[in-house]
């Protein structure tokens, strides 16, 4: 990488899995890079450096080569080109209303960048921040975080592509989207980022809950009549929304999509297992408003029936509340 292409600085707003997948690759490439982190993961990292594992091949940085912060106050001196939100969806609005009152981390021509999964989180930060400074992400790597400061990429489908849903210039982003792929993950910018976030609705909204209320990998979801016929109706009720509010995906309708899920997505998955049903059964807040709740909210503003997307919806609702009522103390 030149010296030109190393003259911007990263904020990770959140290091979870995601936040430090991204991570390893920035610093690899020689980029500046903050993390903000909760305590019991900043401890690690500043003891221990930063750990990558998996299909990318290892690497480690010690804790000289990154700073880590647990809140925004504590950063006084450094300036943001690019702040990556890696936060669940179940935490756009507090991260929204946190950064924008320490709006001075980023530059004036600062871009935010959402890394995170569901619908509606750009919308979220526009009552924030000007619509030209946020870009989304779309990912489809795995990693998992087997310590706080290790992560493991898992699988990878298809590159990271950055875009803006507000109709803004591709270019911005090309110089992270560069020290990304430098650092191991190919990453590119887009112009369609709105088909490619449905793209991922579509997958995740037909798998996601589902998998989570039977407690199955999503290859066994395929396998059945009874729960393909389920998830035929919640692609259906998914692209119809999606179409009502004006957009498009990179399949002109919900059978060819259906086509490709079943004979390409799904297979490639096959053993993996909702992160709902991760999240239920670590009693953590899941991201079902930002996925199937955003489909519905969408269905009642165009006065649309979804009968399917509702009902998993209300169960996923029902154990996420029962769950609060009985936390566990691990």
């Amino acid at each position: 990488m030149t010296a030109k292409q190393q003259e911007f600085s990263v904020l990770l707003y959140g290091a979870g899995a995601v936040g430090l997948g991204i991570a390893s690759c920035l610093l690899k490439a020689g980029t500046p890079t903050t993390l903000l982190a909760r305590p019991h993961t900043a401890g690690p990292l500043r003891q221990e450096g930063l750990v990558r594992k998996g299909i990318f091949g290892e690497a480690f940085f010690p804790p000289s080569a990154f700073r880590v912060y647990e809140s925004p106050e504590e950063i006084s001196d450094i300036r943001y080109d690019f702040i990556l939100v890696c936060t669940k969806s179940s935490d756009t609005l507090s991260a929204a209303k946190n950064l924008s009152v320490h709006s001075k981390l980023l530059t004036p021509s600062g871009l935010i960048v959402l890394f995170q999964n569901g619908w509606g989180n750009a919308e979220i930060f526009s009552d924030f921040f000007p619509k030209e400074t946020i870009y989304n992400a779309r990912v489809i790597t795995g990693f998992i975080r087997p310590k706080p400061n290790v992560v493991e990429i898992t699988v990878h489908a298809d590159a990271v592509h950055i875009g803006s849903l507000f109709g803004e210039s591709a270019e911005p982003p090309t110089p992270l989207c560069r020290a990304i792929s430098a650092g191991g993950i190919p990453c590119q910018t887009t112009t369609q980022i709105g088909k490619d976030l449905w793209a991922k609705m579509l997958y995740n909204c037909a798998l996601n809950p589902l998998g989570a209320v039977l407690d199955v990998p999503y290859g066994k979801l395929a396998e059945h009549p009874s729960t393909r016929h389920i998830m035929d109706r919640l692609i259906e009720e998914t692209f119809d929304v999606m179409l009502a509010d004006g957009y498009s995906t990179h399949w002109e309708n919900a059978e060819k999509f259906k086509s490709a899920f079943y004979n390409q997505m799904v297979p490639s998955t096959a053993a993996h297992r909702s992160s709902t049903l991760q999240d239920l059964k670590a009693g953590k807040k899941t991201e079902i408003e930002a996925l199937t709740g955003a489909v519905l909210r969408l269905a009642q503003k165009h006065r649309r029936a979804v009968p399917c997307s509702a009902f998993l919806y209300h169960l996923i609702a029902f154990i996420e509340s029962r769950n609060n009522q009985n936390p566990r103390n691990d």
